[in-house]
């Protein structure tokens, strides 16, 4: 049983969209092994600004933890790995950091530069 646990920080963008992202984190599982949705685990947990650390740093954006069934073969691991950063990309524009700044919707309108 896949399971993907999202820590956010309180207020993130990330808990207004769970639905969206427990739907594309569902998706790409089935599509690559085949799995049924009902057995593909997601969980979201709010934290406090200032509870997650990477390299003794506090860091503000979400961070996603999968864990995946063994005995995956590599080219499987690799297309679920592939497949789930993709999804995590394309919803929605506020999970995205690019050089500090957070990202804005994707929008059609006309002179957009997005």
């Amino acid at each position: 049983m896949p399971y993907y646990q999202f820590t956010v920080p309180t207020g993130g963008a990330t808990l207004q969209h769970k639905s969206e992202v427990a739907a594309a984190m569902t998706k790409v599982p089935s599509e690559v092994t085949g799995a049924p949705g009902a057995y593909v685990y997601r969980s979201f947990v709010e934290v406090p600004p200032g509870s997650v650390f990477v390299s003794g740093e506090p860091v503000s954006g979400s961070r996603m933890v999968g864990i995946i069934r063994q005995g995956r073969s590599p080219e499987v691991k690799a297309k679920l790995i592939h497949g789930l950063a993709d999804a995590w990309c394309e919803i929605p524009g506020a999970n995205a950091l690019e050089d500090g700044v957070i990202l804005p919707e994707i929008t059609d309108e006309p002179g957009a530069i997005y």
